[in-house]
């Protein structure tokens, strides 16, 4: 084996076990969808390999895992039926653990759903996050102690993408568009699957990025 075979051989290995490490973005590369020249750039620059060129090669010759085919025409089958909806402005409120912290919530939380203003509230190990308007931000933490709001975070903008109900039986569309996501650069501030949706909180000035390739992903 040559110096440069070997060069190649090992840029190989190390895409593969990368990619093994990485199911969303093996699952982009399995079903297509996924842009080479911009995941070989992610992988380049989380390995430290400096030629993208053997980097795309190996992402090319990826193999596809036992199953995989079956797992991908369900996967398409949803896509193909989803649809993309997006709003601006959307701010995460991170909110600490407390008894009460519910509590306080209640009123301006019934208030915000009669509305119909945007209100989701996420349960985590360490406290709660509130997803919501911009403009509602001041109604929620003024019913809050100090201490209780951890964080504030605005400037965001919230993606949907809403699959018919046959989403629950398909495995992996989650991954797969976490994925698509992550291979562009995107930084995904909060990712949550609930029933028909899947929902990325993303920064505003992702949002073309963003568009661009979920809109590729499902055609």
């Amino acid at each position: 084996m040559t110096k440069q075979s070997g060069a190649a051989s090992s840029v190989a290995g190390r895409v593969r076990e990368y990619l093994d490490g990485h199911p969303a973005v093996a699952d982009a590369l399995r079903l297509e969808i996924g842009n080479y020249s911009a995941i070989a750039r992610r992988i380049s620059a989380d390995l430290g390999i400096p030629s993208s060129a053997g980097i795309v090669a190996a992402c090319r010759r990826f193999p596809r895992g036992r199953g995989a085919s079956v797992r991908e025409s369900g996967v398409r089958r949803v896509l193909r039926k989803s649809r993309i909806e997006t709003r601006t402005k959307v701010a995460a409120v991170t909110l600490g653990l407390g008894a009460d912290v519910l509590q306080r919530l209640g009123d301006v939380v019934e208030e915000l759903l009669d509305e119909n203003s945007l209100c989701r509230i996420i349960q985590v190990s360490r406290g709660t996050v509130v997803i919501l308007d911009e403009d509602s931000v001041l109604r929620v933490t003024r019913v809050l102690r100090g201490t209780q709001v951890v964080a504030v975070r605005k400037g965001l903008i919230e993606v949907a993408v809403t699959s018919p109900e046959s989403i629950e039986q398909t495995p992996g569309l989650l991954t797969l568009l976490t994925g698509v996501l992550s291979a562009q650069g995107i930084n995904i501030v909060e990712a949550l699957s609930c029933y028909t949706d899947t929902i990325f909180l993303l920064d505003q000035a992702d949002l073309n990025a963003a568009m661009g390739v979920l809109t590729k992903t499902l055609d």
